[in-house]
């Protein structure tokens, strides 16, 4: 089947050991078992799970490789923090922040079973993005153009986290929009998973006029 062909490549490209293998089988089971009560994810991209969006979180590790804590926002469907808390190495941990209580339950859930090292905060970014002061990565995935990333993300950014956002084609426009209110260390990391893709790699920020 195309799906396990899929499944294969993802997982060789990976290199991932064969009990992180059956972690994310687990996860992947996972989310199309509460996909039909939950809408997770787009229905469109179910099909496609493991290149859409096993690999598409994965290709974050190699950009991070020796990060032990890190934190995703607007985690969703756990893509891509719970994938990468999956996949990670035996020190990595992963906070997940979502507002939504409905996803927050998928999280925990899928998170107990694959024995992730999840930690998941029902709330909304702005009310906790403080707590996180020390983080060596924050990420988020589908969730805002840059420049409201990097609004929520500045107590982080400015104090030494990497920022990993994923883009698409519009990313040169996001970046411009940025740059009316940041000044942003940055480089763009072509997805491996999408052509027009860019992932924005932000090492230091701060506003337009400081």
């Amino acid at each position: 089947m195309a799906r396990d062909h899929d499944r294969d490549r993802v997982l060789a490209e990976a290199g991932v050991s064969r009990e992180t293998a059956e972690r994310l089988d687990l996860y992947v089971e996972q989310l199309r078992r509460w996909q039909s009560v939950k809408n997770l994810v787009g229905p469109a991209t179910l099909a496609e799970v493991w290149t859409r969006h096993v690999a598409d979180a994965l290709q974050l590790l190699t950009l991070a490789p020796d990060a032990t804590h890190w934190l995703d926002l607007g985690s969703g469907a756990g893509i891509p923090g719970l994938i990468l808390a999956i996949a990670g190495g035996p020190d990595m941990s992963v906070d997940l922040v979502e507002s939504n209580a409905r996803k927050c339950a998928f999280l925990s859930e899928a998170a107990r079973l694959t024995g992730a090292k999840a930690r998941i905060h029902n709330a909304r970014i702005e009310t906790v993005i403080d707590r996180f002061q020390g983080v060596e990565i924050v990420c988020a995935r589908a969730l805002a153009p840059l420049d409201q990333l990097l609004a929520w993300t500045e107590p982080l950014l400015k104090t030494g986290t990497t920022g990993l956002f994923p883009k698409g084609r519009d990313v040169d426009a996001e970046l411009t929009q940025a740059a009316t209110r940041w000044t942003v260390s940055y480089d763009l990391v072509p997805s491996r998973t999408e052509s027009a893709a860019r992932i924005v790699r932000v090492t230091a920020l701060a506003p337009e006029n400081s």
